[in-house]
């Protein structure tokens, strides 16, 4: 029933709702004309500025129709509303033609109607703003193009002419180009396109090159570019970033300092601006000068297409560095300063002074490829440093003269020599410390795509093999001062003594070295490598000392009390070495190995004193690890001869007190010629630690940064090697 009270109603409802649409349509339909008609009207008098406004009006009115779009007459206006925009178009972009020619300066009013005209082209579609601005750039870099590529000014020393030329552009037109709206860009855009058109340019004449670019004409242009992009950047508010200036080596970064006092003020008035209610002003000017969204870094759009060029200058600056590396070692002293707290050597500081300088050089113009080939450049210059140092250590004897002397192979160092290798110790140390701190800092400034690679690894290892030859080096150098002594003992008719006096003369030799090195060396070397060139001495001289009683043709009962307190007395004055070079802190372990290697000696002197019918019990108990060989060489030395031995030897190989080997029996009558007992090789000793090389390949089995550390990581490999055996503590540190 309320359906059909309601019928009526609701027809009229809807009749009133589609009559009221219907006039409302044809009410905007005559608008549409009307406005249309109007826009034609202005369009054909160039009325850009009433013209703009009727767009918008025209444009909103449209958008009511969209529903109407099949009908004939709507579609009629909307074409002729379409042609209507064409023609303005067309118009617009004839009157922008005449920008530039000069006809601006005489008619003031085509300023006013370009103007105008802009409102037109931002009421029109964005792609025809774009359109406009893109001819307009595009014109504007015709003059450049054609000025630039001609053969007087398409050089690589005239680019700083560019970038002045549209600098000047850009100055004299300012005023005219403020009919632009601030929010096309102009200026920007067009600088974009003039930074495109110049790398391409500079592209071009690079490639055509004939032969290597000068690396002075390069470098000048390269500077002028970066100078040109920085200025751009900051002009266009992209210079918030600033850019790193490569001082990060220990150099004030005066750029970034500026930067910070820039951006504190742009904070301050950006507060300001919000306190006086002008904040969306504010916000508009940073909009105009920023260029939101645009997305752009000028930085490196030009400069770099110099980057595959820039080998010439990486060669050059390794040429030069080479040069100043050469003059500066050839100026070297080799000496310290008195009074200097840091014993190293002056060459070092220069080195790295240079490479400072050469890094802050290259890091001004790229960060990029060239400046890892610098890193490049520098680890090699390290590497010939650390082959000069190694060169300047004291050599081995080699040759006739040297075999004739009995100086083959072993190396003679004056005091001088054991402090130029201190000295070498010390600088090495510090170049691996710093070659370190360099590499850090250069994977700071270079691209990310090759700060992993940016490592001195290699570098280091090869100090680290320069600390470890020069200490193993000043070793031999007092070896050599103990064997001059040692062949003086050997001298000593210890078979003829008749009685038994103070040590000998040899011993006073011996004291007499170590007075004059050991204060010395413990004054200039760390205590960790004083402890390792104790270390090495104390199982080198030991052994020595023992191997040399073998070497004396025969010692008496007389002789070998006297050998025995001069024995006593070589033990002191190494246990006093410690206290000579002041530095006791390894004194504990470097005092019992010394005690056990010399009663090795005291015991086989024990062993020569015994009574002949138990001089093979005695040398079961006092050195059970002795050979036959070795005990043979005793009986020697006690005087008996070969068919007294026999019967001693077969007792000895009954109580299998060693393991059998067959002596070379010799005629009675030349007992002296036995040979002494061969030193055993090194690497089948376990009491002794391997030499260099095998502590080197060591190393490199574990991985590539094992030597890294310096001469600690080759202390700790050293003690892995013995950390499981039955010696001493000082033993399984530094033996051999």
């Amino acid at each position: 029933m309320v359906q059909e009270i309601c019928r009526d109603i609701k027809k009229l409802d809807f009749a009133k709702k589609h009559i009221t649409t219907t006039i409302t349509a044809l009410h905007r339909l005559t608008m549409l004309v009307s406005a249309v008609e109007q826009l034609q009207v202005m369009a054909s008098k160039r009325q850009y500025k009433e013209a703009a406004a009727q767009l918008e009006a025209v444009n909103q009115l449209c958008s009511h129709f969209e529903a109407y779009r099949d009908i004939p007459k709507i579609t009629e206006l909307k074409d002729k509303f379409k042609s209507i925009k064409t023609i303005l178009k067309s118009h617009v972009f004839s009157d922008f033609s005449s920008l530039g020619s000069g006809k601006e300066t005489e008619d003031t009013t085509l300023l006013h109607q370009l103007s105008d005209a802009c409102l037109v082209v931002d009421a029109l579609e964005p792609s025809v703003r774009e359109e406009l601005v893109k001819i307009f750039c595009s014109r504007e870099l015709t003059s450049y193009q054609q000025i630039f590529e001609g053969a007087e000014l398409a050089k690589l020393d005239k680019a700083e002419r560019r970038y002045a030329w549209i600098k000047r552009r850009l100055r004299t037109n300012e005023e005219i180009w403020k009919i632009f709206p601030p929010q096309w860009h102009v200026s920007y855009l067009l600088c974009i396109q003039f930074c495109k058109l110049t790398r391409a340019q500079l592209v071009e004449i690079l490639n055509n090159l004939n032969e290597k670019p000068d690396v002075g004409t390069l470098l000048l242009a390269l500077q002028r570019t970066l100078e040109f992009e920085e200025e751009l950047a900051e002009k266009f508010g992209d210079g918030s970033r600033g850019r790193e200036s490569g001082s990060d080596i220990g150099e004030n970064n005066m750029g970034n300092s500026k930067q910070t006092i820039l951006d504190i003020r742009k904070k301050y008035e950006k507060k300001l601006a919000a306190h006086n209610g002008n904040e969306n002003e504010d916000q508009d000017g940073n909009k105009d000068l920023s260029v939101p969204g645009a997305g752009f870094n000028f930085r490196g759009i030009i400069s770099s297409c110099f980057e595959p060029y820039l080998m010439v200058y990486v060669e050059l600056e390794e040429k030069t560095l080479m040069e100043h590396l050469d003059k500066i070692v050839q100026e070297e002293t080799w000496d310290i300063e008195e009074g200097s707290q840091t014993n190293i050597l002056s060459s070092s500081m220069q080195v790295f002074l240079i490479i400072r300088r050469s890094l802050k050089r290259c890091s001004a113009l790229t960060k990029n490829q060239t400046l890892y080939n610098l890193f490049k450049v520098f680890q090699r210059i390290l590497k010939a440093y650390a082959t000069k140092l190694y060169a300047r250590l004291p050599k081995s004897g080699t040759g006739i003269v040297a075999a004739a002397t009995g100086m083959d192979g072993q190396i003679k160092t004056s005091d001088r020599d054991e402090r130029v290798i201190c000295y070498i110790v010390n600088t090495a140390e510090y170049c691996h410390t710093t070659s370190g701190e360099l590499a850090e800092n250069v994977s700071k400034i270079v691209e990310p795509q090759f700060a992993e690679s940016t490592d001195m690894s290699e570098v280091q290892d090869e100090f680290s093999a320069v600390i470890t030859k020069a200490l193993i080096t000043l070793v031999h150098g007092i070896e050599t001062k103990f064997d001059v002594e040692m062949a003086a003992m050997a001298r000593v008719p210890w078979g003829t003594l008749e009685s038994v006096g103070d040590q000998s003369e040899y011993v006073n030799g011996i004291n007499t070295i170590f007075t004059a090195s050991i204060p010395v060396l413990g004054r200039l070397l760390s205590p960790i490598y004083f402890q390792f060139f104790l270390d090495k001495l104390a199982s080198n001289l030991g052994p020595r000392f023992y191997l040399n009683i073998f070497k004396c043709k025969q010692i008496s009962e007389t002789g070998a009390q006297q050998m025995l307190l001069d024995t006593q007395a070589v033990k002191t004055i190494l246990l006093d070495i410690p206290s000579l070079g002041k530095q006791k802190s390894a004194a504990a372990g470097y005092s019992k190995f010394v005690t056990r290697e010399m009663s090795k000696a005291e015991a086989l002197l024990k062993v020569i004193l015994s009574a002949v019918d138990s001089v093979a019990d005695t040398y079961c108990a006092l050195l059970p690890e002795g050979t036959l060989s070795e005990f043979q060489r005793i009986l020697d030395l006690k005087g008996l001869k070969r068919t007294e031995q026999q019967s001693i030897l077969d007792d000895y190989n009954k109580r299998g007190a060693g393991t059998y080997q067959p002596a070379t029996v010799t005629k009675p009558t030349t007992p002296t010629t036995v040979s002494a007992p061969v030193v055993t090789n090194q690497a089948n000793n376990p009491g002794i630690i391997p030499l260099k090389e095998e502590i080197v390949a060591r190393a490199a089995a574990l991985g590539r940064g094992a030597a890294t550390t310096g001469i600690r990581r080759f202390l700790a490999l050293t003690e892995s090697t013995t950390r499981d055996r039955k010696d001493g503590s000082f033993r399984k540190l530094f033996t051999g």
